[in-house]
C-alpha cells in the first residue's frame, strides 16, 4: 500500500486537525518508525504542502495476537 511520508514535525502538526468535514488526520508510523499518513487524508486536504509529500510504500509493524 501507498502512503504519504511525514517529517516527525509534520505529524505532530496534522495530529488532529479536520482535513476534510468530520474526518482527522491520524498519522502514525510505519514498521521503520517513519511517520505516514493515508493518501485519502493526502488526497481529501486543502493543506497544499501536504499535497506535495513524498509517496512510500507502507511498511506495517508486526503487532501480537493475544490468546
Amino acid at each position: 500500500m501507498i502512503v504519504a511520508q511525514l517529517t516527525p514535525e509534520q505529524a505532530e502538526q496534522l495530529q488532529g486537525v479536520e482535513f476534510t468535514q468530520d474526518s482527522f488526520f491520524n498519522p502514525i508510523q510505519d514498521l521503520n518508525d517513519v511517520w505516514i499518513i493515508s493518501l485519502e487524508e493526502q488526497e481529501q486536504c486543502t493543506i497544499n504542502w501536504v499535497k506535495d509529500l513524498p509517496r512510500i510504500e507502507y511498511l506495517p509493524k508486526e503487532t501480537t495476537k493475544i490468546l
